[in-house]
């Protein structure tokens, strides 16, 4: 999570304002998509598409004139380990002008209205549902439309498919309460349902939000924006047994009806997480227009390394891409995420050395145990010839 943040921060996202676009889908998408994942790309070449046409057309460029640029992050469950596929678009809010000379220059488009926001969310349902027709995968009759039998789909993804449909709507796929819905905890006062967000559309299911917005000198905002995108699906603290061996799942927020808790069988917990994992070879992170991997303006647009001194040679060659290493340690990942310092002394801001990493857990309780024993103990007195040494 922070190191994917902190690449995406330091050599892909320009210095330039991004927008986050959120599009959810309803549940039979949602199905569908974690059934066959190969449709997520040209359901992303349409969402693409159409924020890209509202970008250019709040900066009064045509196609032929500027280029967007997007990063867009898969994410796969929601707050209650449930299988909730939607999308995570750090869209760059506005679009790069091609000049003469070749020069990217960025136009940036104003905030969009929610009248815009109904406009695009109907575009995008309109093209996607007409593009999975086209394919197969959806089925038009006397006006209604679902999804059709592929019986083409593998061995796995037929032993998948009730783990995704009951991830998907809270219930459970096997053992003796299976069809049923998990159990809830309700302590909170149920929250106002009519209760409107800003810049939210919704239209059949479908959602799209748009009010977050990072500044272009806000990159610490932009890294935990990144950071809560690419997190896991479930927190430590949050999953916790009870006396009788169940599995006692905290929500992030109380639902509209007042939960806060599911409790669930080891057994319904471990569908939930195998309903969640997604394909071999399948990409949650993908890349768009200027920021695409081949796209022409891409070296013109990402941040730039800092060029090393030319006096020192054998350091330029240490810091070329192909020596650079690809992760960052775990203690600038510290520094990065919680501002601990591992590196430099508190008191003097000299340099420290890490000797070893410790992994061992009876180890690592025994030092912090000798420790913690050594800072409790009270001082012993000086000896006598001590204390007159002393004075």
């Amino acid at each position: 999570m922070a190191q994917t943040a902190a690449h995406l921060v330091d050599h892909v996202i320009p210095h330039v304002p991004v927008r986050q676009w959120v599009l959810s889908l309803p549940i039979p998408l949602r199905l569908l998509l974690a059934a066959q994942p190969k449709l997520m790309t040209p359901v992303l070449q349409v969402v693409q598409r159409v924020i890209t046409r509202h970008l250019l057309g709040q900066a009064g460029l045509k196609a032929d004139e500027a280029d967007s640029g997007a990063v867009t992050l898969i994410q796969r469950f929601g707050s209650a380990a449930n299988l909730n596929i939607h999308l995570h678009c750090l869209v760059l809010d506005g679009v790069y002008r091609r000049s003469a000379d070749g020069t990217p220059e960025l136009v940036e488009a104003p905030a969009p209205t929610d009248q815009a926001l109904q406009a695009a969310l109907h575009k995008v349902i309109t093209r996607t549902m007409k593009m999975l027709t086209r394919r197969g995968v959806l089925v038009e009759e006397e006006g209604s439309t679902y999804v059709a039998d592929n019986d083409g789909d593998s061995d796995e993804a037929r032993v998948l498919r009730p783990l995704q449909a009951a991830a998907c709507t809270y219930r459970i796929a096997f053992g003796p309460r299976a069809g049923q819905k998990v159990l809830t905890v309700q302590g909170a006062m149920p929250r106002d349902k009519d209760f409107k967000q800003t810049l939210c559309a919704d239209i059949d299911g479908f959602s799209l939000h748009a009010a977050v917005r990072c500044g272009a000198d806000d990159r610490q905002a932009l890294e935990q924006l990144c950071r809560y995108i690419t997190r896991p699906a479930l927190a430590n603290e949050r999953v916790q047994t009870n006396a009788a061996g169940q599995v006692v799942l905290k929500l992030k927020t109380p639902w509209r009806d007042g939960t806060t808790h599911l409790v669930i069988s080891p057994l319904e917990f471990m569908q939930r997480l195998a309903a969640l994992v997604p394909r071999p070879r399948l990409h949650l992170i993908r890349f768009h227009g200027v920021l695409a991997p081949n796209a022409k303006l891409r070296a013109m647009v990402v941040p730039q390394e800092p060029e090393a001194p030319e006096a020192k040679p054998a350091a330029c060659e240490a810091n070329c891409a192909h020596h650079r290493p690809v992760r960052l340690s775990w203690a600038k990942l510290l520094k990065r995420v919680f501002d601990l310092d591992l590196e430099h002394c508190p008191n003097c801001g000299g340099e420290l050395k890490i000797i070893a990493a410790i992994l061992e857990q009876p180890v690592i309780e025994k030092i912090l145990t000798h420790l913690g024993l050594q800072a409790r103990a009270p001082p012993r007195a000086p000896a006598r010839g001590q204390a007159l040494q002393a004075a």
